[in-house]
């Protein structure tokens, strides 16, 4: 208490921002808790009380499971793809032969980042064209006529080719995070390194990979959180997580319940699975990953 007291300036400092969290954030969440106990509709004033129908409605939801799958795979190829590959593509724009050209390739690299994602929806929807697309006429010209596929309209292959969609555009944001981390690591540690005789591999091995090893919890932490929240991809590229289902994801799901079906205490439960969903799955890797401490 004294210490608060001796400190009570600082809590002008932080009382703003406090105000934005309860009014933005924890607000908007205990009122969703809230309405998930309810039944109602957008446009109704009325809220009827149904208690834990929600929820056990969503045990007998067959979409759930789906949708829950595709944000695991979603999870687990944007962890291996984005975060893997952005390690490593920054690892390589940082060596010293191509200093000089470095610039260029995270521009280029950096790019898809910034471009909307109703055009990447649209790009990638011209790619996986059944007739005229890029994609399987690429596969045609090398000969491999066996692989051409309609990506967007085979119950297997949707959520798959949606995936990639998300890989290209994201994978630049988590290379500059990279980068950004590996600038900062003193350049003693790898001269003492290659004087110790450690190659290239070996220096990215037991140089880089542990000093950014706070770098790669944050960038695993945003990927997954980000593949448990995933709505846009789906919902342009494939209808709404079509064909049928195959590629619906959480936030689809949940979306179709609110604002198609109108039936917003359902979506609202649904929102609360999704927040518990992220909420666990981080407390998970903060424990696992012992950021802040040392290994």
């Amino acid at each position: 208490m004294r210490r608060i007291f001796k400190n009570k300036h600082q809590i002008w400092f932080v009382l703003p921002l406090l105000l934005l969290m309860i009014f933005f954030i924890f607000g908007p969440l205990i009122q969703n808790i809230i309405n998930s106990f309810y039944e109602f509709s957008s446009f109704s004033p009325v809220k009827n009380f149904v208690g834990l129908k929600n929820y056990q409605d969503m045990l007998k939801d067959g979409s759930i499971s789906v949708a829950l799958m595709n944000n695991v795979r979603y999870a687990v190829i944007s962890v291996i793809c984005q975060v893997g590959f952005g390690l490593i593509l920054a690892a390589i724009l940082e060596q010293k032969f191509l200093r000089k050209i470095a610039p260029f390739f995270r521009v280029v690299y950096f790019m898809p980042v910034m471009i909307s994602i109703s055009v990447i929806a649209l790009l990638f929807g011209f790619i996986y064209n059944p007739q005229m697309g890029l994609l399987n006429g690429f596969l045609e010209a090398i000969g491999l006529e066996g692989l051409k596929r309609t990506w967007l309209g085979n119950p297997s292959t949707a959520i798959y080719a949606t995936i990639a969609m998300s890989q290209w555009q994201s994978t630049g944001y988590i290379m500059m995070l990279f980068i950004v981390a590996m600038q900062k690591i003193p350049r003693e540690l790898y001269e003492a390194a290659e004087i110790d005789g450690a190659g290239s591999v070996l220096q990215f091995l037991h140089v880089t990979v542990p000093q950014v090893r706070e770098t790669i919890f944050v960038n695993i932490l945003i990927t997954i959180s980000g593949s448990m929240l995933v709505f846009n991809e789906p919902y342009i590229l494939t209808k709404g997580g079509g064909p049928g289902i195959s590629s619906i994801t959480l936030a689809v799901h949940m979306y179709q319940e609110g604002f198609m079906k109108n039936n917003m205490g359902y979506a609202s439960a649904l929102a609360v699975l999704i927040f518990v969903i992220t909420a666990v799955v981080s407390i998970i890797q903060i424990v696992i990953s012992r950021t802040g401490k040392d290994a």
